[in-house]
């Protein structure tokens, strides 16, 4: 997965992504490189196009299922009062926010 997401930074970076480069990212940041991953990025992903790969990954994702069915219908009858609570509730915690003392003025 660093491999795969350091080739992505280089390629903002306007960079080619190669083993070198790549492995470089991954040692800046105190890592060590498998190199078994590596070779299975670069052969899988090799000059394509990121932008392309992405869009490719998105559009099969769209046939994935995700999420529920619904619930069920709400009770009635009591939805007034609920909303008002929730109100109440959110104005609360609005007035009890600490700033941890940074905003003392004197």
């Amino acid at each position: 997965m660093q491999e795969l997401a350091a080739l992505l930074l280089l390629k903002l970076a306007g960079k080619d992504g190669s083993s070198d480069e790549i492995t470089a990212v991954i040692t800046a940041a105190g890592k060590e490189v498998d190199a078994a991953a590596l070779e299975t990025l670069l052969k899988e992903v090799g000059d394509s196009d990121i932008n392309e790969l992405l869009a490719s990954g998105m559009d099969k994702l769209k046939d994935v299922k995700m999420g529920g069915g619904g619930g069920g219908g709400g009770a009635g009858g009591a939805g007034g009062a609920a909303e008002e609570a929730e109100e109440e509730k959110e104005e609360e915690e609005e007035e009890e926010m600490d700033l941890g003392g940074g905003m003392d003025v004197r």
